[in-house]
């Protein structure tokens, strides 16, 4: 097979460990290029400068290695906004961290983000899984903020926090095409005050 031209040299043996990570950074640079379906295992394993029986020892599948990336980023995107909830105990500015985890998510490394966001694969039962796993933990994080704090339904909670993580995805996912016509740190602060007036209407719990 003729080399593309971005291939990398051929590597040699690593622990297995580094191998995995090697073919899921490759992996991570074409399916966010060309999307789960035009991907093609011969070109993750030239990218990666491997032989398709290394990448195939390692993933027997292209959906095993797409499943394998997006753990990894719906793993991480829930480890951000837990880290973002706990960071502090007053409200304002758990808003603000929370929005600040989103940004940094889609800023991260090589558009991670755009598995969990927007994938070309959502019909398939097991990534389906994958993404309303993120949806649901991430919103459940939040909503046991505002219910503790507002005293108000468990339903009622977990509905403002879906409306607060969907607006800090979109907004996030915005911001990064902007092309940075607005500075991250202004991007957050704009959109974790707009969400704050809305959720701090709600009396405190005496309890």
């Amino acid at each position: 097979m003729t080399a593309t031209p971005d291939a990398r040299p051929r590597s040699n043996r690593l622990p297995r460990h580094e191998r995995r990570r090697q073919l899921l950074d490759a992996a991570l640079e074409v399916f966010v290029e060309r999307g789960y379906h035009a991907a093609a295992m011969d070109e993750i394993a030239e990218r990666a400068g491997v032989s398709k029986p290394v990448l195939y020892q390692h993933f027997p599948g292209k959906l095993e290695l797409y499943l394998a990336l997006l753990d990894e980023s719906v793993d991480g995107l829930i480890d951000t906004v837990r880290t973002a909830l706990r960071s502090t105990s007053e409200n304002k500015q758990r808003v603000g961290a929370t929005f600040g985890a989103y940004f940094e998510f889609v800023g991260g490394r090589g558009q991670a983000y755009r598995l969990v966001f927007e994938s070309d694969l959502s019909n398939e039962p097991a990534v389906r899984a994958r993404l309303d796993r993120v949806q649901f933990e991430c919103a459940e994080m939040v909503s046991q903020v505002v219910r503790e704090d507002a005293g108000i339904p468990d339903d009622e909670a977990h509905l403002l926090s879906v409306a607060m993580v969907g607006m800090a995805q979109v907004s996030a996912r915005y911001w990064l095409s902007s092309h940075g016509h607005i500075t991250r740190q202004a991007a957050e602060q704009m959109v974790a005050r707009l969400a704050w007036r809305g959720i701090s209407g709600w009396p405190r719990s005496e309890h």
